[in-house]
């Protein structure tokens, strides 16, 4: 039993030696220890940046409208800097990724990239929709669209640019209605500098009805019947991203703001 005894209380001693060097070398470097226990002084905030996390690793799925008591966190996240950093940091992942391809002499290389908040910015629109937390509204987005000044994301506009010096056919799929927005959305990608891509594909009366990964996967897989190889797809949203015939590599952007089923 002394023997036990001893043990243990060597043990236990052990323990306090260890927890005690841990605690001054995480004093020395500056570090809090990782059983901290205490909130953060902005509570709202991390938990905040925490639904974003899962919102964007598509761990939160399906979800209707951004937390009311997220509004401040995600106007500054949108129009802050932040935003356009990580996408930016993206872009310049994807473009890492087409420094390595080989162009094929027979054109038939290509690349999907999707237009709302891929290609052109709604951010002016959705601060009047308090940047997600009110329901989405078709009928404000419709005419918000047909005016056809949705801004150039600069950092996707620049990499559209390179892929078509590079030599790669650029496919534009959208999930916007053909009958009424085709015009006015051609003439906004002219006017912000989408010049050059091979194709672009409206939601047509015939996909009336079809999820989004239903459609875009049928559209992919007719490029690709076509004898196009798809090396990349980008889109902002989770649902761009899925499906079938993706390509080759997926590239997903950041949106906080709305998601779309």
């Amino acid at each position: 039993m002394e023997l036990r005894a001893i043990s243990a209380m060597a043990k236990r001693v052990n323990e306090i030696i260890i927890f005690v060097f841990v605690a001054l070398f995480s004093k020395a470097i500056g570090a809090k220890p990782y059983w901290r226990t205490r909130w953060p002084i902005d509570r709202v905030s991390t938990e905040c940046l925490t639904w974003q996390l899962a919102v964007e690793a598509n761990n939160v799925r399906g979800w209707r409208i951004v937390p009311a008591h997220c509004l401040s966190h995600i106007e500054a996240y949108m129009t802050g800097g932040q935003y356009e950093q990580d996408v930016d940091y993206i872009v310049e992942q994807i473009e890492s990724y087409v420094s390595e391809l080989v162009v094929g002499e027979d054109g038939m290389d290509a690349w999907i990239l999707d237009i709302d908040d891929t290609c052109l910015s709604n951010v002016i629109y959705y601060k009047k929709k308090k940047y997600g937390c009110e329901p989405y509204d078709p009928m404000a987005f419709k005419a918000w669209a047909m005016k056809g000044e949705c801004p150039a994301i600069p950092g996707v506009l620049g990499l559209f640019s390179k892929l078509v010096k590079n030599g790669f056919k650029v496919f534009l799929i959208t999930g916007r209605d053909e009958e009424t927005l085709a015009p006015s959305t051609i003439a906004n990608l002219h006017d912000q500098g989408f010049i050059g891509y091979e194709r672009l594909t409206f939601r047509s009366p015939a996909y009336k009805g079809k999820s989004a990964v239903v459609y875009k996967s049928e559209i992919r897989k007719q490029i690709m019947e076509e004898g196009y190889r798809i090396w990349g797809n980008v889109g902002d949203q989770w649902t761009d991203l899925q499906g079938d015939c993706l390509g080759n590599r997926t590239f997903k952007l950041p949106n906080p703001m709305y998601c779309v089923p």
